[in-house]
């Protein structure tokens, strides 16, 4: 990885990248979903409300600004269908699926069955990015000086692997081994990020609830039950990271953010701290910024922050995009303090030093779904000037 240690980005003040769709683009979505809409309509749409809410982060006073997701259904967008050796499926048997996973449980619990999922059918190649038109429009937005900060975000590598039993997340006369699997799906990460970088992007943000799913111990449990090893996958998991990022430029900022479920109004899959994890997520993991969900106490307390190396960076995910109501500045000043202190007595580095290391921003995304969150567009503004004003009381003159 970049031995350099990567700020501005990140910023003092984030967001995780996905903002409330308005009503008109929601609208033509879902009429172009059933096949009645207009696909050229919906683009128009898509392009007038990214210049809306790219002009809106930037009045807010952001600056890693992202286009909101708005071209995308969910969070991940289109990367592993859009490779060769993927296809999204909606019949397929019910025992491919660790039901003990959060997402999988939260629906098969309720007695419903995931609607779609995506398979590896064959050979595994990159043909082509499905991020990158995304992102020139993006960043074509922008001044060319402001072009670096701007943020896309990506899905995880192993996104589709977990939810999956052992051995079936792949065909076995295709791939014999997980990592024979995980070799190609670096591979295809590598070629993704070449392109995305040779057209100017040097801010990425890889989404991962899958991460902080291994804080769960009711997942933990499952594994155990079923006679697996979850730390040992684990450890391939960040193999299979740091495998995904090995070519990337001293330039390049990468982040990844940890979340416990963001689902339609907000709902989350799992609860639990970053103990378990903690040594291995940030002293292994060749990324640069955690951005990490500290919302409520199902994400647990600070202590694990004391694992964490010099030379990165923790946005703390303080501030709730799940609902309207606003957090009291003053309560989140002093976690961020805490916070702090607790960098420093693992590193023994000064206060200051810590304090330098952090910034705040919401847990998770307004709209991981595409429909969002239970808050409002006035609602979601205030939570964004909110963390801004954090990040200014904190930081004063910072960006």
């Amino acid at each position: 990885m970049s031995a350099k240690h990567h700020q501005r980005p990140p910023f003092r003040a984030e967001h995780l990248g996905s903002l409330l769709r308005p009503k008109a683009l929601l609208d033509e979505k879902h009429l172009v979903d059933q096949k009645k809409g207009d696909q050229e309509k919906l683009v128009a749409i898509e392009d007038e409300s990214i210049n809306a809410i790219v002009k809106e982060q930037l009045d807010l006073g952001f600056h890693a600004v992202s286009d909101g997701e708005y071209r995308r259904h969910m969070f991940w967008g289109t990367f592993f269908p859009g490779l060769e050796g993927f296809e999204e499926v909606t019949d397929f048997p019910d025992d491919i699926f660790r039901m003990y996973v959060p997402d999988i449980a939260a629906f098969t619990e309720s007695g419903h069955k995931p609607g779609e999922t995506v398979l590896c059918t064959g050979k595994i190649k990159h043909v082509g990015s499905t991020y990158v038109d995304q992102w020139n429009y993006l960043k074509n937005l922008l001044p060319k000086e402001n072009q670096r900060e701007a943020k896309l975000t990506m899905a995880a590598p192993n996104w589709y692997h977990l939810r999956y039993k052992t051995g079936r997340a792949f065909p076995k006369e295709v791939y014999a081994t997980d990592a024979e699997y995980f070799a190609d799906i670096a591979k295809a990460y590598r070629a993704e990020l070449k392109i995305l970088y040779d057209n100017g992007l040097r801010n990425v943000q890889i989404d991962d609830p899958n991460l902080a799913y291994f804080c769960s111990e009711k997942m933990l449990a499952g594994f155990k039950a079923d006679g697996e090893d979850s730390d040992a996958l684990f450890d391939l998991y960040i193999k299979l990271y740091n495998d995904c990022l090995a070519e990337r430029p001293s330039d390049m900022h990468v982040g990844v953010h940890l979340c416990r479920g963001n689902f339609v109004g907000g709902r989350h899959f799992s609860e639990g701290g970053y103990d378990a994890i903690a040594t291995k997520l940030f002293r292994n993991l060749n990324v640069d910024t955690y951005y990490l969900e500290y919302d409520t106490p199902r994400s647990g307390g600070f202590e694990p922050l004391k694992e964490l190396p010099k030379g990165k960076s923790v946005i703390l995910g303080l501030i709730t995009s799940k609902f309207p109501k606003l957090e009291d500045i003053e309560e989140m000043k002093k976690k961020v303090e805490q916070a702090a202190k607790l960098i420093s007595e693992g590193t023994g580095e000064s206060y200051e030093e810590a304090l330098d290391r952090l910034g705040v921003s919401p847990q998770c995304g307004f709209a991981s779904h595409s429909d969002g969150n239970n808050v409002g567009h006035d609602e979601m503004v205030a939570k964004l000037k909110l963390v801004r004003k954090l990040a200014d009381e904190i930081w004063p003159g910072q960006p």
